[in-house]
Protein backbone atom coordinates (compact mmCIF):
# COMPACT_ATOMS: atom_id res chain seq x y z
CA UNK A 1 0.00 0.00 0.00
CA UNK A 2 1.51 3.37 -1.05
CA UNK A 3 1.58 6.53 1.02
CA UNK A 4 -1.49 7.96 -0.71
CA UNK A 5 -3.56 4.86 0.07
CA UNK A 6 -2.38 4.93 3.68
CA UNK A 7 -3.46 8.54 3.93
CA UNK A 8 -6.88 7.65 2.50
CA UNK A 9 -7.67 4.98 5.09
CA UNK A 10 -8.02 4.69 8.84
CA UNK A 11 -6.95 1.52 10.57
CA UNK A 12 -8.79 -0.52 13.15
CA UNK A 13 -7.42 -3.78 14.55
CA UNK A 14 -9.23 -5.76 11.86
CA UNK A 15 -10.65 -3.33 9.32
CA UNK A 16 -9.24 -0.98 6.74
CA UNK A 17 -11.92 1.64 6.41
CA UNK A 18 -11.67 4.27 3.66
CA UNK A 19 -12.13 7.91 4.53
CA UNK A 20 -13.87 8.47 1.19
CA UNK A 21 -15.27 6.62 -1.80
CA UNK A 22 -15.22 7.94 -5.37
CA UNK A 23 -18.46 7.81 -7.41
CA UNK A 24 -17.63 7.34 -11.10
CA UNK A 25 -21.17 7.42 -12.52
CA UNK A 26 -21.99 9.50 -15.63
CA UNK A 27 -18.38 9.51 -16.84
CA UNK A 28 -17.66 10.23 -20.53
CA UNK A 29 -21.31 10.74 -21.43
CA UNK A 30 -21.78 13.43 -24.13
CA UNK A 31 -23.92 16.41 -23.04
CA UNK A 32 -24.44 14.83 -19.62
CA UNK A 33 -25.34 18.21 -18.09
CA UNK A 34 -28.66 18.05 -19.96
CA UNK A 35 -29.39 14.84 -18.07
CA UNK A 36 -28.63 16.63 -14.78
CA UNK A 37 -31.09 19.38 -15.77
CA UNK A 38 -33.64 16.66 -16.56
CA UNK A 39 -33.10 15.10 -13.11
CA UNK A 40 -33.56 18.53 -11.53
CA UNK A 41 -36.86 18.93 -13.42
CA UNK A 42 -37.92 15.41 -12.37
CA UNK A 43 -37.24 16.24 -8.72
CA UNK A 44 -39.17 19.54 -8.82
CA UNK A 45 -42.19 17.87 -10.45
CA UNK A 46 -41.95 14.93 -8.01
CA UNK A 47 -42.07 17.31 -5.04
CA UNK A 48 -44.99 19.27 -6.52
CA UNK A 49 -46.98 16.18 -7.57
CA UNK A 50 -46.53 14.22 -4.36
CA UNK A 51 -46.88 17.37 -2.25
CA UNK A 52 -50.24 18.07 -3.94
CA UNK A 53 -51.47 14.51 -3.40
CA UNK A 54 -50.37 14.51 0.26
CA UNK A 55 -52.06 17.89 0.83
CA UNK A 56 -55.34 16.83 -0.78
CA UNK A 57 -55.52 13.61 1.25
CA UNK A 58 -54.63 15.48 4.46
CA UNK A 59 -57.08 18.36 3.93
CA UNK A 60 -60.10 16.41 2.62
CA UNK A 61 -61.60 14.35 5.44
CA UNK A 62 -63.59 12.23 2.97
CA UNK A 63 -60.25 10.73 1.91
CA UNK A 64 -59.32 9.74 5.47
CA UNK A 65 -59.98 6.08 4.67
CA UNK A 66 -57.80 2.94 4.82
CA UNK A 67 -57.43 2.98 1.02
CA UNK A 68 -56.06 6.52 0.99
CA UNK A 69 -53.84 5.85 3.99
CA UNK A 70 -51.85 3.55 1.70
CA UNK A 71 -51.92 6.13 -1.11
CA UNK A 72 -50.65 8.74 1.38
CA UNK A 73 -47.89 6.33 2.42
CA UNK A 74 -46.87 5.76 -1.21
CA UNK A 75 -46.74 9.50 -1.94
CA UNK A 76 -44.73 10.10 1.24
CA UNK A 77 -42.16 7.40 0.42
CA UNK A 78 -41.95 8.63 -3.21
CA UNK A 79 -41.22 12.13 -1.93
CA UNK A 80 -38.70 10.97 0.69
CA UNK A 81 -36.99 8.53 -1.69
CA UNK A 82 -36.50 11.18 -4.38
CA UNK A 83 -35.27 13.68 -1.77
CA UNK A 84 -32.79 11.12 -0.46
CA UNK A 85 -31.44 10.41 -3.96
CA UNK A 86 -31.67 13.28 -6.45
CA UNK A 87 -30.37 16.38 -4.60
CA UNK A 88 -27.27 14.50 -3.39
CA UNK A 89 -26.67 13.04 -6.87
CA UNK A 90 -26.92 16.50 -8.43
CA UNK A 91 -24.55 17.92 -5.82
CA UNK A 92 -22.03 15.14 -6.52
CA UNK A 93 -22.05 15.17 -10.32
CA UNK A 94 -23.24 18.63 -11.34
CA UNK A 95 -20.66 20.32 -9.08
CA UNK A 96 -18.06 17.55 -9.52
CA UNK A 97 -17.83 16.55 -5.84
CA UNK A 98 -17.40 12.87 -6.57
CA UNK A 99 -15.55 11.99 -3.38
CA UNK A 100 -18.03 11.01 -0.68
CA UNK A 101 -17.19 10.39 2.97
CA UNK A 102 -17.48 6.74 4.07
CA UNK A 103 -20.20 7.34 6.70
CA UNK A 104 -22.15 9.62 4.34
CA UNK A 105 -21.95 6.95 1.64
CA UNK A 106 -23.49 4.31 3.92
CA UNK A 107 -26.25 6.73 5.00
CA UNK A 108 -26.92 7.55 1.33
CA UNK A 109 -27.18 3.82 0.56
CA UNK A 110 -29.51 3.19 3.49
CA UNK A 111 -32.09 5.90 2.76
CA UNK A 112 -32.29 5.27 -1.00
CA UNK A 113 -32.77 1.50 -0.56
CA UNK A 114 -35.05 1.88 2.46
CA UNK A 115 -37.61 4.13 0.76
CA UNK A 116 -37.48 2.04 -2.44
CA UNK A 117 -38.31 -1.08 -0.45
CA UNK A 118 -41.19 0.63 1.41
CA UNK A 119 -42.61 1.77 -1.95
CA UNK A 120 -42.59 -1.83 -3.17
CA UNK A 121 -44.48 -3.17 -0.16
CA UNK A 122 -46.95 -0.26 -0.22
CA UNK A 123 -47.97 -1.46 -3.70
CA UNK A 124 -48.56 -4.92 -2.18
CA UNK A 125 -50.83 -3.42 0.50
CA UNK A 126 -52.75 -1.52 -2.20
CA UNK A 127 -53.21 -4.80 -4.12
CA UNK A 128 -54.50 -6.44 -0.92
CA UNK A 129 -57.00 -3.58 -0.51
CA UNK A 130 -58.35 -4.15 -4.04
CA UNK A 131 -58.44 -7.94 -3.48
CA UNK A 132 -60.62 -7.62 -0.36
CA UNK A 133 -62.85 -4.93 -1.96
CA UNK A 134 -63.64 -7.11 -5.01
CA UNK A 135 -63.50 -10.65 -3.62
CA UNK A 136 -65.07 -9.98 -0.18
CA UNK A 137 -67.07 -6.74 -0.63
CA UNK A 138 -69.45 -7.40 2.29
CA UNK A 139 -66.56 -7.92 4.71
CA UNK A 140 -64.37 -5.11 3.34
CA UNK A 141 -64.99 -2.56 6.12
CA UNK A 142 -64.52 -5.14 8.87
CA UNK A 143 -61.20 -6.42 7.40
CA UNK A 144 -59.70 -3.27 5.89
CA UNK A 145 -60.08 -0.66 8.62
CA UNK A 146 -57.85 2.11 9.93
CA UNK A 147 -56.29 0.14 12.84
CA UNK A 148 -55.52 -2.82 10.56
CA UNK A 149 -53.91 -0.68 7.82
CA UNK A 150 -51.98 1.34 10.42
CA UNK A 151 -50.61 -1.88 11.93
CA UNK A 152 -49.64 -3.28 8.50
CA UNK A 153 -47.94 -0.06 7.39
CA UNK A 154 -46.10 0.21 10.71
CA UNK A 155 -44.93 -3.41 10.39
CA UNK A 156 -43.65 -2.74 6.84
CA UNK A 157 -41.66 0.32 7.97
CA UNK A 158 -40.12 -1.51 10.96
CA UNK A 159 -39.39 -4.70 9.00
CA UNK A 160 -37.81 -2.87 6.06
CA UNK A 161 -35.85 -0.62 8.44
CA UNK A 162 -34.40 -3.71 10.17
CA UNK A 163 -33.50 -5.51 6.92
CA UNK A 164 -31.88 -2.52 5.18
CA UNK A 165 -30.04 -1.48 8.36
CA UNK A 166 -28.66 -5.03 8.64
CA UNK A 167 -27.59 -5.05 4.97
CA UNK A 168 -25.86 -1.67 5.18
CA UNK A 169 -24.36 -2.56 8.57
CA UNK A 170 -22.67 -5.61 7.03
CA UNK A 171 -20.66 -3.26 4.79
CA UNK A 172 -18.96 -2.06 7.95
CA UNK A 173 -17.33 -5.48 8.51
CA UNK A 174 -15.47 -5.27 5.19
CA UNK A 175 -12.02 -3.86 4.56
CA UNK A 176 -11.01 -2.01 1.42
CA UNK A 177 -7.40 -2.31 0.34
CA UNK A 178 -7.70 -1.64 -3.41
CA UNK A 179 -9.94 0.53 -5.55
CA UNK A 180 -12.34 2.94 -3.85
CA UNK A 181 -14.21 3.74 -7.08
CA UNK A 182 -17.93 2.92 -6.94
CA UNK A 183 -19.23 2.48 -10.49
CA UNK A 184 -22.67 3.92 -9.89
CA UNK A 185 -24.45 7.25 -9.51
CA UNK A 186 -25.05 6.65 -5.79
CA UNK A 187 -23.61 4.38 -3.12
CA UNK A 188 -25.34 1.29 -4.44
CA UNK A 189 -24.96 -1.89 -2.40
CA UNK A 190 -23.52 -4.24 -5.05
CA UNK A 191 -20.87 -1.92 -6.56
CA UNK A 192 -19.77 -0.96 -3.03
CA UNK A 193 -19.34 -4.35 -1.34
CA UNK A 194 -17.59 -5.80 -4.42
CA UNK A 195 -14.69 -3.39 -3.80
CA UNK A 196 -13.85 -5.16 -0.53
CA UNK A 197 -10.78 -7.38 -0.14
CA UNK A 198 -12.12 -9.86 2.41
CA UNK A 199 -14.94 -12.42 2.13
CA UNK A 200 -18.13 -10.79 0.80
CA UNK A 201 -20.30 -13.92 0.59
CA UNK A 202 -22.51 -12.74 3.48
CA UNK A 203 -23.04 -9.38 1.76
CA UNK A 204 -23.89 -11.18 -1.50
CA UNK A 205 -26.47 -13.40 0.25
CA UNK A 206 -27.97 -10.38 2.01
CA UNK A 207 -28.16 -8.55 -1.33
CA UNK A 208 -30.06 -11.47 -2.87
CA UNK A 209 -32.39 -11.56 0.13
CA UNK A 210 -33.18 -7.85 -0.28
CA UNK A 211 -33.81 -8.30 -4.02
CA UNK A 212 -36.21 -11.11 -3.10
CA UNK A 213 -38.17 -9.00 -0.61
CA UNK A 214 -38.16 -5.86 -2.78
CA UNK A 215 -38.94 -7.37 -6.21
CA UNK A 216 -39.70 -11.11 -6.24
CA UNK A 217 -42.02 -11.61 -3.25
CA UNK A 218 -44.05 -8.39 -3.86
CA UNK A 219 -44.51 -9.30 -7.54
CA UNK A 220 -45.65 -12.84 -6.64
CA UNK A 221 -48.12 -11.53 -4.04
CA UNK A 222 -49.51 -8.86 -6.39
CA UNK A 223 -49.85 -11.45 -9.17
CA UNK A 224 -51.73 -13.82 -6.85
CA UNK A 225 -54.15 -11.08 -5.76
CA UNK A 226 -54.95 -10.24 -9.38
CA UNK A 227 -55.42 -13.90 -10.29
CA UNK A 228 -57.99 -14.10 -7.49
CA UNK A 229 -59.58 -10.84 -8.66
CA UNK A 230 -59.78 -12.16 -12.24
CA UNK A 231 -61.43 -15.38 -11.03
CA UNK A 232 -63.93 -13.39 -8.95
CA UNK A 233 -64.77 -11.07 -11.88
CA UNK A 234 -65.16 -14.02 -14.27
CA UNK A 235 -68.05 -15.27 -12.12
CA UNK A 236 -69.96 -12.04 -12.67
CA UNK A 237 -72.36 -12.57 -15.55
CA UNK A 238 -72.71 -9.01 -16.85
CA UNK A 239 -69.78 -7.34 -18.61
CA UNK A 240 -70.99 -3.96 -17.33
CA UNK A 241 -70.87 -5.27 -13.75
CA UNK A 242 -67.27 -6.39 -14.32
CA UNK A 243 -66.22 -3.01 -15.69
CA UNK A 244 -66.70 -0.94 -12.53
CA UNK A 245 -64.51 -3.06 -10.17
CA UNK A 246 -61.98 -3.48 -12.98
CA UNK A 247 -61.64 0.31 -13.29
CA UNK A 248 -60.68 0.53 -9.62
CA UNK A 249 -57.69 -1.74 -10.37
CA UNK A 250 -56.30 0.06 -13.43
CA UNK A 251 -54.63 2.86 -11.48
CA UNK A 252 -52.89 0.39 -9.21
CA UNK A 253 -51.78 -1.73 -12.18
CA UNK A 254 -50.25 1.39 -13.77
CA UNK A 255 -48.30 2.06 -10.56
CA UNK A 256 -47.12 -1.57 -10.39
CA UNK A 257 -46.01 -1.50 -14.04
CA UNK A 258 -43.96 1.71 -13.80
CA UNK A 259 -42.29 0.54 -10.58
CA UNK A 260 -41.44 -3.08 -11.41
CA UNK A 261 -41.03 -3.23 -15.21
CA UNK A 262 -37.96 -0.92 -15.38
CA UNK A 263 -36.31 -2.86 -12.53
CA UNK A 264 -36.96 -6.20 -14.22
CA UNK A 265 -35.92 -4.85 -17.64
CA UNK A 266 -32.61 -3.46 -16.41
CA UNK A 267 -31.71 -6.60 -14.45
CA UNK A 268 -32.75 -9.02 -17.20
CA UNK A 269 -30.79 -7.06 -19.81
CA UNK A 270 -27.70 -7.09 -17.59
CA UNK A 271 -28.10 -10.84 -17.02
CA UNK A 272 -28.81 -11.93 -20.60
CA UNK A 273 -26.31 -9.69 -22.40
CA UNK A 274 -23.50 -7.29 -21.63
CA UNK A 275 -24.66 -3.74 -21.08
CA UNK A 276 -22.44 -0.64 -21.20
CA UNK A 277 -21.80 0.72 -17.67
CA UNK A 278 -23.13 4.17 -18.62
CA UNK A 279 -26.32 2.64 -20.09
CA UNK A 280 -26.79 0.63 -16.89
CA UNK A 281 -26.25 3.71 -14.72
CA UNK A 282 -28.70 5.87 -16.72
CA UNK A 283 -31.30 3.06 -16.70
CA UNK A 284 -30.82 2.70 -12.96
CA UNK A 285 -31.17 6.45 -12.43
CA UNK A 286 -34.43 6.54 -14.39
CA UNK A 287 -35.71 3.43 -12.58
CA UNK A 288 -35.14 5.11 -9.22
CA UNK A 289 -36.65 8.48 -10.16
CA UNK A 290 -39.40 8.19 -12.81
CA UNK A 291 -41.96 6.10 -10.80
CA UNK A 292 -41.96 8.67 -7.98
CA UNK A 293 -42.59 11.39 -10.61
CA UNK A 294 -45.46 9.58 -12.39
CA UNK A 295 -47.28 8.00 -9.42
CA UNK A 296 -49.07 11.13 -8.10
CA UNK A 297 -50.10 12.31 -11.59
CA UNK A 298 -51.46 8.87 -12.53
CA UNK A 299 -53.38 8.67 -9.28
CA UNK A 300 -54.68 12.24 -9.58
CA UNK A 301 -55.77 11.97 -13.22
CA UNK A 302 -57.21 8.44 -13.07
CA UNK A 303 -58.98 8.58 -9.70
CA UNK A 304 -62.31 10.39 -9.68
CA UNK A 305 -62.34 10.69 -5.87
CA UNK A 306 -59.05 12.63 -5.88
CA UNK A 307 -60.16 14.89 -8.74
CA UNK A 308 -63.44 15.59 -6.92
CA UNK A 309 -61.53 16.42 -3.74
CA UNK A 310 -59.23 18.82 -5.60
CA UNK A 311 -62.24 20.59 -7.15
CA UNK A 312 -63.95 20.79 -3.75
CA UNK A 313 -60.85 22.24 -2.07
CA UNK A 314 -60.33 24.77 -4.89
CA UNK A 315 -63.97 25.83 -4.65
CA UNK A 316 -63.72 26.21 -0.86
CA UNK A 317 -60.58 28.37 -1.23
CA UNK A 318 -62.30 30.62 -3.79
CA UNK A 319 -65.26 31.09 -1.44
CA UNK A 320 -62.91 32.08 1.37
Amino acid sequence: MNAEQKAATTFNATFVRPVKFYLSGFTDIPHVKYFYVFLCFVYIMTVLGNGLLLSVIYLDKTLHTPKYMTVFNLALTDLCGSTALIPKALDIFLFDRRYIVYETCLSYMFFVLFFGCVQSWTLVIMAYDRFIAICFPLRYHSIVNKPAITAVLLFVWVFVLSVIACMVGLIDRLYFCGSLEIQSFFCDHGPTFRLACNDTSLNYIMGLFVVAIVVCIPLVLISLTYICIAIALSRIASGQERLKPLKTCTTHLFLVAIFFLPVLGTNLTATISSIHPNARIINSALTHTIPALLNPFIYTLKTEEVLTSIRRLCKANRLM
